[in-house]
């Protein structure tokens, strides 16, 4: 009997575990650097974690809150009318990239470290929860020395989360393991998740996303399904087409008399 309500009570805490913690209702505050700007581009991560919540029957509101260029320094200092004037019940929180990619302009980690720690203690005056994601990596080369420098701020914040009990995207450790594991079989130069080596590409927008999700409470057995829904998300790939200028004024023309505009005109005549 004791061997039996010892396992109800495991399943109890698994399922109470597996719950997502955004309600629908609820809104998400997306503070972070470039790297989250353009997050929320429609194939973006933030917006594929939207639609991820969304497939998962949780229907929020995203607060976009990705400033390019923004270190530690710049989020700090507009915290309150980027996130807390908007009352969000949750705040993910993307920093450190340019905290080391900057160099000299950057921020030393015991700056940092203060400066996130405010960041944490006013976020939960204001009763917002926040989501820490660990930075993800500045090129994709492992052993590239500024990557080796950012573990440190990927350290602090892992355990700064699990100290104050916060939910932890480690964004960071996932990008290591899933290059990894692309390596494996694809032994291609070039990059594999990223336009530039730091600013996501549509399978580093998957990933983090997922990364996101899955603090967020989704469950692993729904990944195939979410990424399958991403893959359908328009903008994750763009066509471009060399044209000459008649060509371009025929196509035009020919998408008003359909009243398409020129997007939806070529997708139709693909088929698509």
């Amino acid at each position: 009997m004791k061997k039996i309500l010892f396992a109800c009570a495991i399943a109890a805490v698994g399922a109470l575990n597996a719950e997502i913690c955004v309600k629908s209702g609820e809104s998400i505050a997306f503070m972070g650097d470039s790297i989250t700007q353009g997050g929320n581009r429609p194939a973006g991560y933030v917006n594929l974690v939207m639609k991820g919540l969304e497939l998962c029957g949780v229907n929020a509101k995203k607060i976009p809150a990705g400033i390019s260029g923004d270190r530690s320094v710049q989020m700090h200092a507009r915290l309150q009318r980027s996130v807390l004037d908007k009352k969000p019940q949750w705040m993910t929180f993307s920093c450190g990239v340019n905290d080391v990619w900057h160099g000299k302009n950057g921020v030393p980690l015991e700056k940092y470290k203060i400066l996130v720690g405010e960041i944490f203690d006013k976020c939960a005056a204001a009763g917002v929860n926040v989501i820490v994601l660990t930075p993800t990596m500045i090129s994709e080369n492992p052993e590239a020395e500024k990557n080796k420098l950012l573990s440190s701020y990927c350290e602090w914040l892992r355990a700064e989360a699990k100290k104050r009990n916060l939910r932890l995207a480690d964004l960071n450790a996932l990008m290591h393991e899933t290059l990894a594991e692309i390596k494996k079989t694809d032994k291609s130069l070039g990059l594999k998740l990223t336009a530039d080596g730091v600013h996501m590409a549509f399978p580093g927008d998957c990933m983090m996303a997922w990364g996101v999700l899955k603090a967020m409470g989704v469950e692993e057995s729904k990944k195939d399904e979410l990424f399958a829904a991403f893959r359908k998300v328009v903008g994750g790939k763009h066509l471009s087409v060399p044209l000459s200028v008649d060509q371009n004024d025929i196509l035009i023309k020919k998408a008003k008399e359909s009243g398409l505009s020129t997007e939806d005109y070529v997708i139709k005549m693909l088929g698509l």
